[in-house]
């Protein structure tokens, strides 16, 4: 009977400590030390969240950067982050990369020899991510700048103005959040809105 009585306590206090102290102990941490990343870095304008800089999301309007594809359904659903699974050899693979490159070329007047970068065309990992290369991103200029009627020239400076750096500059490769340079589009020009 001791031995009972002596794993019920042992249990009841690590369930309490794991479950309960530990957790909240380690919320409170996050949220003094880092607010903005433990409430799951949104992005604010007014009064309405836009979205989270963590997930990207469905841009289809030719006046905005448009991100790279998402394996999930619905399209960016944070809820069912996964990849396609489709490998190399896919036929089904091959043909949305062809009707991609194409969709990419036709949306941004691109001749039929320049290369599309793999991040337009292919979904990432998790089907979430938010970033784009600089090279998508630049091909996107022109287009962006005539939908909005802005110099090419001032949408290139404000897209360098996003550009966000390699890990410790030494690991990655530049890239840009679609969603924060898409919401400082919207503040700089023309005042139209996300939606």
């Amino acid at each position: 009977m001791l031995q009972v009585k002596r794993a019920v306590i042992v249990f009841v206090s690590f369930s309490l400590l794991c479950g309960l102290v530990y957790p909240l102990g380690i919320t409170a941490i996050a949220q003094i030390l880092f607010p903005y990343q433990s409430r799951g870095s949104l992005l604010i304008s007014g009064n309405q969240c836009i979205g989270s800089e963590l997930i990207g999301q469905m841009f289809t309007s030719p006046k905005y950067f448009h991100g790279r594809p998402s394996a999930t359904d619905p399209a960016y659903n944070a809820g069912g982050s996964a990849g396609s699974n489709l490998g190399p050899s896919s036929a089904q693979l091959l043909e949305q990369v062809k009707e991609r490159i194409a969709e990419m070329r036709r949306e941004n007047g691109l001749s039929p020899a320049t290369p599309v970068p793999a991040d337009m065309v292919l979904a990432s990992a998790s089907g979430l991510d938010p970033h784009i290369s600089m090279r998508s991103a630049m091909l996107q200029v022109r287009r962006v700048a005539g939908e909005r009627g802005l110099p090419e020239a001032e949408v290139e400076l404000l897209l360098r103005h996003y550009v966000e750096t390699p890990l410790l500059r030494m690991w990655g490769q530049e890239r840009v959040n679609v969603l924060r340079l898409n919401m400082a589009l919207d503040t700089r020009g023309n005042n139209h809105t996300i939606n």
